[in-house]
């Protein structure tokens, strides 16, 4: 997952993942009374999707994941993939298979070993059609997964092979530069085959998982809290220094960060109307972070089948005034899909290369409107609904925008939100006419933004399609000469925007408050909230 970059932690202002330690519970004395349990008290915000690693692709969920579970790799503290399960590996074939060769002591929370053949069951499940994983798009790159993902081959032709116990072999359908940085992704994190076959809900619930990372689920009231405590039988276990996290289910910035000032968490988002002062008074930290906050149209609904009608809704809408007066994060305003902090062959940075793709323009927005609506012989524009998942951030976003297209378009639009399970799963049918949405890059190359948007992509949710734009992403993704290859991105960037199925209002900032006591969480650019060395004084 990356090249400057590696994905995620704490959503910014989408979901709040708190790290962190009350003074009244880090250290509490143990039973036997000589030493010190250190505990971290974390809020996900919401309750997880899933912990079973190929569903579990979400904001909800990938955090809890990572520290749960371990693949052949891991992010390091310098957001590169290191040996974890996998002490070492060996490519060979012009670069398109690798051998990895697994550590002898590796270890399920249970004691079985880590087997190679628990790989091959896990990667070969993500692609299984009848699995329906949202992740299963990042295997395609595995000689045969794609066809047996989409129905056209065999679970038997998936190059992934336990050559014996601690071998496993991948070959891939070509050379692939951020190979490694792909599968540190939670959803090729391995499956107990052995659990997993005597029971098919061994993730539903704490006292039937098994993990393999620093981390093992000790118990889990749904839509209220999980907690986990270190895994003894995690092959690196010595360097594991916290004893519990406590995960609460927080879902609003405001309580979450009134627990913080309780002293009940040790890390908290800033909520928006304090953000000033916040900063003002230095106790406000910044990191970078690959993604973007946008929104989509969905091109089979009136009146969004209209190119002049997208762009006019896009332009009417002012990214300065949203992060200036709204989330007063200090995000950078986004008026491309791929965020900043990648670097080109050159040296360059891609978003700085590739520019701004529009800009906002109320004057040509209106003009855009009415020979829109000239196309469509419309004398009145249909209603527009727009709907967002239940967040305050989200509800004060989609008001700004409900304002700026009535001032600036003189369209009135209807607001309407979901709880986030369903929104989603509405979202990924089509149901909506305009709503919100995120990314955060799964990761470290701009082709997995721009990937989303090709025909048929589980991440598309607009109905868009574009035979150019398909080939363009297809060229890049087996394009071996890097220059080319980004430019072949850029060029596929340039016709999602000619098009706009989406328009983006920001690129994400990963900003927080920590209590001093709390040190070691790492939180990647491109990649997942690190805890394995996180520790609390």
């Amino acid at each position: 997952m990356k090249k400057f970059w590696g994905i995620l932690a704490m959503i910014a202002l989408v979901v709040s993942l708190a790290g962190c330690t009350t003074s009244q519970s880090s250290s509490k004395n143990s039973s036997s009374g000589n030493s010190k349990e250190k505990v971290l008290n974390l809020n996900n915000g919401a309750e997880p999707t899933s912990f079973d690693p190929p569903i579990g692709f979400d904001s909800v969920s990938w955090n809890a994941l990572n520290n749960l579970m371990e693949g052949l790799v891991r992010l390091g503290k310098d957001n590169k993939p290191h040996p974890a399960i996998a002490k070492n590996w060996d490519v060979s074939n012009g670069g398109k298979t690798y051998t990895f060769h697994l550590r002898e002591n590796a270890k399920w929370s249970n004691g079985d070993p880590v087997t190679a053949g628990d790989f091959e069951y896990a990667w070969k499940r993500l692609l299984d059609p009848k699995t329906a994983s949202p992740a299963a798009f990042l295997g395609y790159f595995i000689e045969g997964g794609e066809a047996y993902n989409t129905g056209k081959g065999s679970k038997d032709n998936v190059k992934v092979e336990a050559l014996d116990d601690k071998t496993f072999e991948v070959t891939l359908t070509g050379t692939q530069a951020y190979f490694l940085n792909v599968i540190a992704n939670p959803a090729f994190f391995p499956i107990n085959e052995k659990v997993a076959q005597k029971n098919s809900k061994w993730y539903a619930e704490a006292k039937t998982y098994v993990s393999d990372g620093p981390f093992k689920l000790s118990d889990w009231k749904h839509d209220d809290h999980f907690t986990m405590v270190k895994n003894e039988n995690y092959w690196d276990a010595k360097n594991v220094k916290i004893d519990k996290i406590n995960w609460a289910e927080v879902d609003d910035p405001n309580t979450e960060y009134q627990m913080y000032q309780n002293g009940e968490l040790d890390v908290s988002d800033v909520p928006s109307d304090l953000a000033e002062q916040l900063f003002k008074e230095g106790k406000v930290k910044v990191e970078d972070q690959a993604g973007t906050y946008f929104y989509r149209f969905n091109v089979t609904k009136e009146p969004f089948q209209n190119k002049n009608i997208r762009k006019a809704f896009a332009m009417a809408i002012d990214q300065k005034q949203i992060v200036k007066y709204v989330t007063k994060n200090k995000e950078k305003p986004a008026y491309g899909f791929v965020s900043y902090g990648f670097t080109e062959p050159d040296g360059s940075d891609f978003r700085k290369k590739g520019g701004n793709l529009y800009s906002t323009n109320v004057k040509e927005a209106k003009a855009l409107l009415k020979k829109g609506m000239q196309e469509e012989s419309y004398t009145k524009l249909p209603q527009v609904t727009l709907t967002y998942s239940t967040d305050p951030v989200h509800k004060k976003i989609a008001e700004t925008i409900q304002q700026m297209l009535k001032e600036n378009l003189g369209v009135h639009v209807k607001l309407a939100n979901m709880e986030w399970n369903v929104f989603q799963d509405e979202q990924k049918k089509l149901k909506f006419q305009l709503s919100r949405s995120s990314f955060l890059a799964d990761y470290g190359d701009p082709i997995n933004f721009l990937e989303n948007f090709q025909t048929g992509h589980t991440m598309n949710r607009t109905g868009w399609s574009d035979k150019k734009y398909d080939q363009l992403i297809k060229e890049a993704k087996n394009e071996t000469n890097e220059t080319k290859r980004y430019e072949l991105m850029h060029e596929a960037e340039k016709i999602l925007f000619d098009d706009m199925p989406i328009f983006p209002l920001y690129f994400y900032n990963q900003v927080y408050l920590q209590n001093d006591n709390v040190t070691g969480i790492v939180r990647h650019p491109v990649g997942y909230l690190e805890l394995k060395w996180a520790d609390v004084k």
